[in-house]
């Protein structure tokens, strides 16, 4: 018979699957040891079982990294809820950006240090301590998917779940790869961004050509091509592309103060823009200027540039298609070309955004799971990044709601050395999620 409520998360065992996991350098990145890849996708097997779960699987995705699938089902009728999580990490970079080594699990001050501890083998390690809290008997049919190539970026799963989506098929999705505002807020992400790229080359000569015999009316690549990466905003700092969308915001605030600290903006340099900030960051477009090929200023010589090149990256409002947000990039760089330059405009990288849960029952259970966990009011924020994930998934399964939270926080360094979580955050989250499997059945 199911517990009317959740047992207290066991400390321990959440920890020591968090660890377990840490231990493992599964870098799935070509060129890395695939052997540790496969022992972490084992792992994740062994956890979940003495989580509960008696019907898991790792499954072979052709030409990627194993998938693990794992699945209870309790009631035809009750809600069916999808946990995902990825167990490969970053790789760990030089040794010198670690405190202590990348893959030793290390507590210093109530932080668990070790690359995955937060992006995103917390994830598996909460899911598992959720399901054991209900002792492997949750109020709803649960399935639990653990990725393992995630950072590669490949969109392997995307592949498989599309190849069989009655397999993956949930009323929710719990995307366990988020994090929290700051430590001890607990935190929904109701909206991701997305993402369009644009090259942009620009040549003006057949050949480098000396700056005081023909310079002056001799057009000059660099400069054409700052005039046109100067037109992509106003005066104000508003991005002034034609067709690039914005949507309302009405989550919590952000402080443009906090906002100046924490992206490190100097003393007396304004901030972009006109509307508030979390709009801005949150489900408004940006557009910058992410690399230029150009001459180095050390060894110039004293001649005009025949030829520049520009990469352009725009985030996009979550409801923005990448595709037309990108001829609308290309559209603009064609209208402001000066000169009658030449132009190559090649599209690159793009992700589509997401709406998530926001408002609604799933939304409801969601915020309410997370104060009941952290004791603490919960804030809904967006997300600057893209999570193709999150975008496939709302587009194969339209009528799902989609939870995005995680453990991590403002000191995680997720992706950089001395990455960390907070133990008792993620003891917290772990109680959250646990809640929230009850909230839903209700």
């Amino acid at each position: 018979m199911t517990p009317a409520a959740p047992s207290p998360i066991d400390p321990v065992a959440l920890r020591a699957d968090l660890e377990r996991l840490v231990a493992i350098p599964s870098v799935a990145f070509p060129g890395f040891d695939p052997a540790p890849v496969r022992d972490a996708a084992a792992a994740t097997e062994a956890i979940l079982r003495a989580a509960g779960l008696d019907d898991v699987a790792t499954i072979d995705v052709p030409g990627a990294a194993p998938a693990v699938l794992g699945r209870i089902d309790v009631d035809p009728d009750a809600p069916t809820v999808l946990l995902y999580a990825h167990y490969d990490v970053q790789p760990a970079g030089p040794d010198d950006a670690w405190t202590s080594p990348a893959f030793v699990p290390t507590e210093r001050d109530g932080r668990l240090y070790g690359r995955g501890t937060a992006d995103d083998k917390c994830g598996i390690a909460l899911h598992a301590a959720a399901i054991r809290a209900w002792s492997g008997r949750p109020p709803v049919n649960v399935k639990v998917l653990i990725e393992g190539e995630e950072e590669t970026g490949n969109g392997t799963l995307t592949t498989l779940v599309e190849s069989d989506p009655d397999r993956f098929a949930a009323d929710a999705f719990v995307i366990a790869d988020g994090s929290n505002v700051a430590t001890g807020a607990p935190t929904l992400t109701t909206s991701l961004r997305g993402l369009a790229v644009v090259d942009v080359t620009v040549r003006t000569l057949r050949d480098p050509a000396h700056s005081g015999v023909v310079g002056g009316p001799a057009p000059d690549a660099l400069l054409a091509l700052s005039r046109i990466i100067a037109s992509l905003h106003d005066d104000a700092g508003d991005v002034a592309v034609d067709g690039l969308l914005r949507e309302p915001w009405d989550g919590s605030p952000v402080d443009p103060d906090g906002f100046r600290r924490d992206a490190g903006v100097l003393d007396g340099v304004a901030l972009l823009g006109t509307r508030p900030v979390a709009e801005r960051i949150f489900v408004g477009p940006s557009i910058t200027a992410i690399g230029i090929d150009a001459p180095a200023v050390d060894g110039a010589a004293n001649a005009i540039v025949p030829a520049a090149r520009a990469r352009l990256s725009a985030r996009l409002a979550p409801s923005q298609d990448p595709s037309a947000a990108a001829r609308s990039i290309v559209d603009h760089v064609r209208r402001h070309a000066p000169w009658g330059v030449e132009l190559e405009l090649v599209e690159g990288a793009h992700a589509p955004g997401a709406l998530l849960a926001g408002d609604g029952p799933v939304a409801a259970a969601a915020a309410s799971a997370l104060e009941q966990g952290y004791a603490a009011p919960v804030q809904r924020v967006g997300s600057g990044g893209a999570i193709p994930l999150c975008a496939d998934l709302s587009r194969i399964y339209p009528t799902a709601e989609f939870v995005l939270w995680g453990p991590g926080d403002e000191r995680s360094r997720i992706h950089a050395g001395d990455e960390s979580v907070d133990l008792a955050d993620l003891h917290r989250a772990a109680a959250a999620e646990a809640a929230f499997l009850g909230a839903l059945a209700r």
